[in-house]
């Protein structure tokens, strides 16, 4: 890997192949392209990131990267997290920001990364970020996929869930914003580094959700509302749910 000039935004792709619920998901198309391809262009198309690899953990998945054009490295097959992976990816690489985004997003449009990183990178004291978006679709509501965050009044996480938070006793919840986490991380480097030596907590056992362990440790991220929506891929059936996102995204840009 040749990572050439000064990095101050460096954005790691995990792809894991072995996905209980999905395995190889990083190779299947989606319109023509491999989901891996789609979420490594929209990093590449960011003006603010400097330079993209992706961080995996079977050899398929980094010769179909080379193959396009992408940089990647070979990680341990172990791995718990996706953090574990990309701290061993940009191990002797100096940057100031690390940019996670999930190998299943396809959809993350660059102008909702080049947000996310411009506001967490002017925001005083941001140690950590990610992408939220409001939830306008009723079935979301109680999708154990479809990850819940809510807020305090300076838009940092008080909490993510795969339940619906908060309850709603009101049956008007249209009229309360309920917002949908979005599989994009943005991270100082020393502070990631310091993330990702803590011992998992509890709450993310439970949830399965890594993130809980920077709340459960007293540190918070700031969320960015994101202006487009996006999905992830966990399981098969989200495919087709994904190309037709693709095509309206498509349309609007024509």
């Amino acid at each position: 890997m040749n990572f050439s000039g000064a990095i101050k935004t460096l954005a790691v792709i995990p792809a894991r192949y072995a996905s209980s619920r999905f395995p190889g998901k990083p190779l299947v198309e989606i319109a023509g392209k491999s989901m891996i391809q789609h979420v490594w262009e929209s990093a590449m198309q960011t003006k603010a990131i400097d330079d993209v690899l992706v961080a995996t953990d079977d050899q398929r998945i980094l010769t179909a990267v080379e193959k396009f054009g992408g940089k990647g490295i070979l990680t341990n097959q172990k791995h718990k997290t996706g953090t574990d992976r990309i701290v061993e990816a940009i191990s002797g690489l100096s940057c100031e920001w690390v940019l996670n985004i999930q190998g299943d997003e396809p959809l993350l449009l660059s102008s909702d990364i080049e947000r996310l990183i411009l506001q967490a990178q002017n925001t005083e004291g941001t140690k950590g970020a990610t992408l939220i978006y409001k939830i306008t679709d009723k079935k979301m509501l109680h999708d154990p996929n479809v990850v819940k965050v809510v807020l305090n009044k300076k838009s940092e996480a008080l909490y993510f869930s795969r339940s619906l938070i908060p309850f709603t006793r009101s049956a008007q919840w249209e009229k309360f914003s309920i917002w949908r986490h979005l599989g994009v991380y943005l991270f100082q480097l020393d502070f990631l580094l310091q993330f990702q030596q803590w011992p998992q907590s509890a709450l993310e056992h439970t949830e399965q959700l890594e993130q809980l362990r920077i709340l459960e440790n007293g540190e918070t991220l700031l969320c960015v509302e994101a202006e487009n929506d996006s999905v992830g891929v966990d399981v098969p059936l989200d495919i087709e749910y994904a190309e037709m996102m693709l095509k309206r995204q498509n349309s609007k840009k024509a």
